[in-house]
């Protein structure tokens, strides 16, 4: 697939670093744009890009761009996928998809309308460790999960730390990494939980820098996250059921898993990227876009939608208050 991309930071380059790697399946870097043409010209010319834009618009008017990733901040995630859609473009927006339900509620009508493909670019959903774990669970092997917790946290400094945090550009550690934690649980639980309960910090820029949440799931199932951007703290993760016991050292980075029965033996599990993990949702959306899908059975509407109504339950719960622009 002919990919164009907005914006050219970190991500954007773990994006175009991805792709670059799978010529050989089709991809290609078709386009990348950014509000600086010079910005996109460096990035072009060190990752091959065929095309480089000082506008967005300019890349969406371009005819041979068939998908756009999107790389911008979360507070123009909404806005610029809604461009793509109406350009005509297939959409893989990254995490957080939206900074509300409402609006992801209103790309998907759009993209079902346009006939178009459009999935959140929550790249951990499709790591085969993790698709491996949610087989586990499936059968039973560890019997009926009662508990499980994850954690994440990172320090970030200077001009970095103040995008994390800005409210204006949809900061805050719930969006920016906590959605890992709570998309992780809902790979775990499958489904929403009925009830959370919480402790949060919120710093002089007024957004979330730690939170501990726990949750509460249909049969007295419960999950403890930890989230916070100010601690290093390792993204270890650990399911508990009544025959055994699922631990992951990096479940953002998901690559190896322990299983541990308690009447049985132990046993590791060890799938290796084959790039850097980004490879399998960019397969996916490829997949999806050649059978004319608009979600993917992987990732559907309904997954993204019950996060993002969670986080939105939350955050109303800290007193933040965000309404939606369409």
């Amino acid at each position: 697939m002919r990919w164009g991309i907005l914006a050219t930071g970190t991500i954007a380059r773990k994006f175009a670093d991805t792709v670059r790697a799978m010529e050989k399946e089709g991809e290609v870097l078709e386009a990348a744009a950014s509000r600086r043409i010079e910005a996109a010209q460096v990035f072009a010319d060190e990752f091959g890009v065929k095309k480089a834009y000082g506008s967005y618009d300019e890349l969406l008017r371009d005819p041979e761009v068939e998908a756009v990733y999107i790389a911008t901040p979360n507070n123009l995630h909404y806005e610029n996928a809604r461009d793509c859609l109406e350009a005509g473009k297939h959409v893989l927006c990254e995490k957080p998809f939206t900074t509300s339900a409402e609006q992801a509620e209103a790309l998907y009508a759009l993209a079902e309308q346009k006939g178009l493909f459009v999935m959140e670019a929550f790249w951990v959903r499709f790591l085969p460790v993790l698709q491996k774990m949610q087989e586990i669970i499936a059968s039973g092997e560890i019997g009926e999960v009662v508990h499980a917790r994850s954690d994440y946290g990172f320090i970030a400094k200077g001009a970095r730390k103040d995008r994390k945090f800005n409210s204006d550009l949809g900061g805050g550690a719930l969006l920016d990494i906590g959605i890992y934690n709570l998309g992780f649980m809902h790979m775990v639980m499958g489904e929403a939980p009925v009830s959370f309960s919480s402790r949060v910090h919120i710093n002089e820029y007024g957004t979330d820098d730690f939170s501990n949440i726990l949750l509460e799931y249909p049969g007295q199932r419960t999950a403890d996250i930890t989230t916070a951007i100010g601690m290093d703290i390792p993204r270890e993760a650990a399911i508990f059921g009544t025959k055994g016991s699922i631990t992951l050292p990096d479940f953002q980075k998901a690559e190896r898993m322990t299983v541990r029965l308690y009447e049985g033996d132990s046993y590791n599990v060890e799938i290796p990227f084959e790039v850097n993990g980004f490879e399998y949702q960019i397969r996916e959306a490829s997949r999806c876009v050649a059978e004319k899908l608009s979600t993917s059975k992987i990732l559907k509407a309904e997954d993204s939608l019950t996060i993002l109504k969670l986080m939105d339950d939350i955050r109303e719960s800290w007193g933040m208050k965000f309404a939606f622009e369409g």
